[in-house]
């Protein structure tokens, strides 16, 4: 009987969950964006600015071609685990179109979404130890993958001085003998900024120099303003190639979040290790929504660009109506769809009873008090900043930030 205790206390002690999981954050953007829907759900006149998702619908093109391939039963059935063989050519003609980059079909590998393409391009490179540079503000995805991955974040913070980009001196800085990597991330998620082509060709160069790899999403690449150009790495260090692997997907340039396709793009044997992965982690990805992919990258982008203009509108309406709010400063993004303006000048003040000292305490205050969602700077580095998605409806956009400056403009010291 004793010995049976002892059994049962020894297993009971034993953790439910794996340290690996266990340490793994949630979703920062995809709890806010949950969060506001379930109090919207409820009846509360919530506006959510949270998640980086394009209010459009899918052009109907695409639509059209997802129904036609649901009534054939060949895409019932398994298919080839790196993608339909029509999708990886289309995303190569896709490519060599939009950036300029020659590749070949097995250069490529169909994800469901991005953020598989994210996990398993640091699987494929990653060792235990291995360090990766990661420029902050960062995508909230980003870090957990290189954990479960095995490696170890490095972050390299760039503020609104700098418009949040990083600089070689920056990252030469932060470099050891154990940096295998750098995240490189134009235009950015979260803070819209894109780097000229010749920062993208010195970044490039120093990484060709240092043996680094440089894993690049380009996921934003059509969400450009102002004259802005999203050169890809590789196109202007070509001798990165070799070492370099390019993250994309239709989700944002074609209003795609809820199909599920991405990919990754790379060297021959990194994208053969990375097919090997996904065989046993989840096969193909679903048939129908690779059909719609293959219409939406090898179509025109005529309808990429009117939802660019709601966009580009939308940007310059949410910047200045920040801009007027004392203690915020909000730099003017040229790319994506999100603002990252600094609230370091409300931090510390008093709002209704409240001395907000974090940006997440401070997001947690409007949220309550004006019914308001935005994504504390904590979920992308340092704390100080909020993020807002201005993927919604101009109507929502005055609506909300109308609250936001009514209480903010309160703050006193």
């Amino acid at each position: 009987m004793w010995q049976t205790c002892a059994i049962m206390s020894t297993e009971s002690a034993k953790p439910r969950v794996s340290a690996r999981i266990a340490a793994i954050a949630e979703s920062a953007t995809l709890a806010v964006d949950a969060k506001a829907k379930a109090l919207k759900a409820a009846g509360r006149p919530v506006i959510g600015f949270g998640a980086g998702e394009p209010d459009f619908p899918t052009p109907d093109y695409i639509v059209a071609a997802a129904i036609e391939a649901a009534g054939k039963s060949a895409n019932h059935r398994y298919t080839p685990t790196p993608g339909l063989p029509e999708l990886r050519d289309a995303i190569v003609a896709k490519t060599k179109r939009d950036s300029g980059y020659e590749i070949t079909a097995d250069q490529v590998l169909v994800t469901n979404g991005g953020k598989q393409a994210v996990y398993q391009s640091f699987a494929s490179i990653l060792d235990p130890g291995d360090e990766v540079l990661l420029p902050a503000p960062y995508w909230t995805t980003y870090p957990e993958c290189i954990k479960l991955a095995g490696g170890v974040a490095v972050e390299v913070f760039a503020d609104e001085t700098q418009n949040y980009l990083v600089t070689v001196e920056q990252l030469e800085a932060a470099r050891t003998d154990k940096t295998k990597v750098l995240l490189f991330c134009s235009p950015s998620n979260p803070t819209g900024s894109v780097y000229s082509t010749d920062q993208v060709k010195a970044i490039g160069e120093w990484a060709l120099a240092n043996h680094i790899w440089v894993i690049t999403d380009e996921i934003y690449e059509h969400l450009l303003y102002d004259g802005a150009q999203a050169t890809s790495l590789p196109v202007a260090v070509p001798a990165m190639a070799d070492r370099t692997i390019i993250l994309n997907g239709v989700a944002k340039t074609y209003a795609m979040t809820g199909w599920r396709v991405g990919w990754m793009i790379g060297p021959k044997d990194v994208i053969k290790a990375a097919t090997n992965l996904q065989s046993h982690l989840s096969s193909n990805v679903a048939n129908v929504s690779q059909r719609a992919a293959i219409a939406a990258v090898s179509g025109d982008l005529s309808a990429v660009h009117k939802m660019g203009e709601a966009f580009d509108r939308r940007r310059k309406l949410i910047v200045a109506m920040l801009n007027e709010i004392p203690g915020v400063t909000c730099p003017t993004p040229q790319g994506a769809f999100y603002v990252y303006p600094s609230v370091k000048g409300i931090l510390g003040k008093e709002i209704r009873g409240k001395r907000p000292l974090t940006s997440a305490e401070l997001a947690t205050l409007i949220l309550e008090e004006v019914e308001v969602a935005a994504v504390p700077g904590e979920a992308f580095g340092p704390s100080g900043y909020l993020r807002f998605s201005y993927a919604l409806s101009d109507e929502d956009i005055v609506e909300g930030i109308t609250r936001v400056q009514k209480l903010l403009g309160e703050a006193k010291d």
